[in-house]
């Protein structure tokens, strides 16, 4: 079992998650953060942090979620300190189709 995060995330990009993570398995893309499920320890304490509510625990419907957030771990650096939400987090809350529209595959900056 592990958590994700989803496309709720993007554009939002809120890392208030990161710094209460006891494993420190979030990776940073340009637009959006990811869990790595197989470093996640399923703790839950990254959940009820997120403004936008993008962390899920996993569940038969989420697999994709489980799988993407795998792929992009190994692509993008960890984040464990807290960072500002970009400018406009708050008009993307809530947004449908964001993954389609607005996802990056480029990498954050991560600690650095």
């Amino acid at each position: 079992m592990t958590f994700i995060v989803n496309d709720n995330c993007i554009k939002c990009k809120y890392t208030d998650c990161v710094e209460v993570c006891p494993v420190d398995c979030f990776y940073e893309g340009e637009n959006m953060l990811v869990i790595n499920p197989d470093e996640c320890i399923d703790c839950g304490v990254c959940e009820p942090e997120c403004p936008a509510e993008a962390i899920k625990p996993e569940s038969p419907e989420l697999l994709n979620w489980v799988e993407m957030n795998r792929e992009y771990a190994m692509q993008w650096p960890v984040i464990t300190k807290k960072k500002d939400a970009p400018a406009d987090a708050d008009e993307f809350k809530g947004v449908e189709g964001k993954f389609e529209k607005y996802f990056s595959a480029k990498a954050g900056t991560g600690d650095a």
